[in-house]
């Protein structure tokens, strides 16, 4: 299943006293752009925790490659780099037209009542569109 990037426009109130997009921003720009997907894939993570299960990130890696500033619009492409029944790795790109601003990743893993659940037993409908779109990016 083929997701559409996510759009963001850079607030005033994101950027620092230079103008430029503060780096603490970008992840809550991964954060709104990875809620955006799970909802593209009919997952979002609202029904997730209805049903008891948070997925909390256990890392993130971000590379600032150029600024963005006040009114940038940042498409934020999202993909998944790993899957393992118990984490998901997601790798975004992050551009203000042909121009990569960001790269980064998140790792997440999967808890109900406080422990590691399996994805792939839990919400094996998920896991299953999860792996769909991991695959055909690993021949990339």
């Amino acid at each position: 299943m083929e997701t559409k990037p996510y759009r963001h426009e850079v607030k005033y109130y994101e950027c620092d006293r230079m103008g430029i997009t503060h780096h603490s921003n970008y992840i809550r720009f991964m954060e709104e752009a990875r809620v955006d997907w799970m909802d593209q894939l009919g997952f979002g993570f609202d029904r997730m925790e209805a049903e008891g299960v948070v997925s909390p990130v256990i890392a993130v890696q971000c590379r600032y490659l150029h600024p963005s500033t006040f009114k940038d619009t940042i498409e934020i492409t999202v993909r998944v780099a790993e899957t393992t029944p118990l984490k998901i790795t997601f790798s975004y790109t992050m551009a203000v037209g042909t121009r990569t601003v960001c790269t980064a990743t998140s790792t997440h893993c999967f808890l109900e009542n406080n422990r590691p659940i399996s994805l792939q037993q839990r919400f094996p409908q998920l896991y299953s569109r999860v792996a769909e779109t991991t695959a055909p990016q690993s021949s990339r």
